[in-house]
Formats: C-alpha cells, structure tokens, sequence
C-alpha cells in the first residue's frame, strides 16, 4: 500500500473512531502560553507518530519555534501539511514557526504539526509523552503531549475535515 492510500485509509478510520479528548494544562514561557499539547495512541510497530498543541504568543514581539526533541522519538521535527492541486504534501519547517505577537499558532492535523519519528515504543491512550519544543526567545519548554485515542479530534471539538486529518500514525517514511 503506497503512502497516500495509508493517509486515505487512516483518514477514514479516524473519521469513525472518535474520542473526547482531554485538556492539558496551559504552560507559560515568556510571552507564549502553550496549551492543549496531545497525540494520538499509535499501533504497535508506527514509527511515526504527530504532536498538536496550540501556541499564543501576548508578546509584543514575535518568537519562532525553532526545534523540538522527544525521549520517545529518534527524530522530532516541526511539519507542515498542505493540499495543492489536490496532492497532499507535507514538509518539515526546516527555518522554524513564527508566532507573531498577538496571534496564536494552532497544530493540528492536516496543518502544523510536531512530527514524532522512529518510535521506540507506541504511544498509549492515556499517557502523556514529555516533548521540549525550543524557541529562539521563550528557551526550551517541556510540554507532556496527553495521548487521546487512535481517531481523537483537537480538544475543544471543531469538527472540521481538516481536524480529522491523520497524523501518519502508523505510516512508515
């Protein structure tokens, strides 16, 4: 099965198994405020899993997540997933992701996202899997990502095709 059936295929199995996800503690670094860090469970043997949190940034200047490093990961880098011409395509953000100051940045499926690679072990529903983001302002900041279930939505609902998106758990890259 090539890459694109697997996204097509755990699309449609996210767009049936939903759970309600729970809300993870906000955390303050600087200007920003990082909260509803999560993931999704991941079956046995994905070396892939994604990371979605939501950033704000009520600084007056902007600050830009520059890297991320995960225990559970071998590599761990900031994506970004688009659709042109109807061809999904996603690509690391090699120069990091702005937040500007008075906006706030959502990762999410189908979007920005944290992109967990070579696995060392699944992701469990239930856990919450430490994650550092660093920032070129804010520093380094330990966020725990609460692992939903395998077809869980952004906490706080929004029932949007783009929030049912898969988050290549289970894809091999």
């Amino acid at each position: 099965m090539n890459t694109l059936s697997r996204l097509f295929a755990l699309s449609a199995l996210s767009a049936v198994v939903i759970a309600a996800p729970v809300r993870a503690d906000d955390i303050k670094a600087g200007d920003l405020v990082i909260s509803q860090a999560w993931s999704r469970a991941t079956p046995s043997g994905a070396k892939v899993a994604g990371g979605f949190l939501t950033i704000e940034n009520k600084g007056a200047a902007p600050d830009k997540l520059v890297g991320v490093s995960a225990e559970i990961a071998g590599k761990a880098d900031v994506h970004e997933m688009t659709t042109e011409n109807g061809v999904m395509k996603m690509r690391p953000l090699d120069k990091g992701l702005v937040v500007e100051p008075g906006k706030t940045v959502k990762l999410a499926p189908g979007g920005y996202h944290l992109m967990l690679q070579d696995l060392k072990g699944p992701l469990k529903q239930g856990e919450k899997v430490p994650v550092t983001l660093e920032f070129e302002k804010a520093g380094k900041v330990v966020v725990s990502l609460d692992v939903q279930g395998v077809g869980a939505q952004a906490p706080g609902g929004g029932g949007t095709m783009m929030k049912k998106m898969p988050d290549h758990s289970g894809m091999k890259m």
